[in-house]
C-alpha cells in the first residue's frame, strides 16, 4: 500500500472512531441536558485520533511517541479543565443556551449535527498528527525539535496563564475586577494565545514529515476559531457585561491576543 492510500485508510478509520465518540457524547448530552460536553468530546476525539495514528502508523517510534504525548497531555488537561468548569458552574454554557433558543424546533437533532461537525473538525486538525505518525525516517530533524520546543512554550504559557487567572479570582479582594497581572498584563487573552502557539508547534513539527507543509491549515483554523468564533468574542462580551467601563479601559491599553507591552494613556 502506498503512502497516499495509507493516509486515506487511516483518515477514514479515524473519522469513524471520532464520529462514534461524538455520537456517544451527544447521547450523554441528552441524558444530562448539557450540550457543553461537545467541547470535552472534541478534545478527546483528537486524543483518540492521535493514539490511533500512533498505533497504526508504523512511523519512527521516537517521533510517534513525542507527538502522542504532546496531544495526550494537551487533550487530557483541556478535558479536565472543561469537566471541572462544568461541575463548578452547574449550568449549560451560555453559548449553547442561546443555540437552544435559536435552533428550535428539532434542536436535539441539530445538536447531533453539531457534534458530528466537531468530529470532522477533529479529523482536519489531526492531519499533522497523522503525517508525523506515519513518517518512518529513523532520526529527528531540527525542525521537529523546534516544533516540540514551540509546543512546550505554548503548553507552559497556557498553564501559567490559567493559574494566574485562577489565583486572581480566588482572592476575594479582586471580586469584580479585571486580571491584569502576570501574562494578563501583556495580553487580554494569553491563554488563547498560548493555545494557538501549541498548534503552531504541531505544524512546525509536521514540517519534518512528507507533505507536512499542508498542516499549515491547522494554526490558521485555530486562530479563526479563537479570534472570531468561540474564544475571544464570547469572553470579551462576558467581561464587558460583568465589568463594564473597567474592562473597556483594559481593552484600550492591552493587546487582545499577541502579548506586548500595554499602551500608556
Amino acid at each position: 500500500m502506498d503512502s497516499v492510500q495509507h493516509i486515506k485508510m487511516l483518515a477514514i478509520e479515524g473519522f469513524a472512531l471520532a464520529a462514534v465518540l461524538m455520537f456517544l457524547f451527544w447521547i450523554l448530552s441528552l441524558r444530562i441536558k448539557n450540550v457543553g460536553v461537545v467541547d470535552i468530546g472534541w478534545a478527546l476525539s483528537l486524543v483518540l485520533l492521535t493514539v490511533f495514528y500512533v498505533l497504526k502508523g508504523d512511523g519512527f517510534v521516537v517521533r510517534s511517541t513525542l507527538i502522542g504525548l504532546m496531544v495526550v497531555f494537551w487533550g487530557l488537561r483541556l478535558s479536565i479543565l472543561l469537566v471541572s468548569r462544568m461541575l463548578r458552574e452547574k449550568h449549560e454554557d451560555r453559548r449553547y443556551q442561546k443555540l437552544r433558543e435559536d435552533w428550535k424546533p428539532n434542536v436535539e437533532w441539530k445538536f447531533l449535527a453539531l457534534f458530528e461537525v466537531e468530529a470532522i473538525l477533529a479529523l482536519v486538525l489531526s492531519l499533522p498528527f497523522l503525517l508525523i505518525a506515519i513518517n518512518p525516517r529513523p532520526e529527528l530533524q531540527f525542525v521537529e525539535i523546534l516544533g516540540v520546543l514551540i509546543w512546550l512554550i505554548g503548553f507552559g504559557g497556557e498553564v501559567i496563564a490559567d493559574e494566574q487567572l485562577k489565583k486572581f479570582k480566588h482572592n476575594v479582594q479582586n471580586k469584580g475586577k479585571t486580571c491584569d497581572a502576570g501574562l494578563w498584563y501583556y495580553s487580554r487573552h494569553p491563554n488563547y494565545f498560548f493555545e494557538w502557539l501549541m498548534w503552531v508547534g504541531y505544524f512546525v513539527f509536521a514540517l519534518g514529515s512528507p507533505w507536512g507543509w499542508v498542516a499549515v491549515i491547522c494554526p490558521f483554523i485555530m486562530y479563526h476559531f479563537l479570534i472570531n468564533v468561540s474564544g475571544v468574542p464570547f469572553a470579551e462580551a462576558q467581561s464587558l457585561q460583568s465589568r463594564g467601563e473597567e474592562y473597556r479601559r483594559y481593552q484600550q491599553s492591552t493587546n487582545m491576543f499577541f502579548p506586548w507591552f500595554p499602551k500608556n494613556f
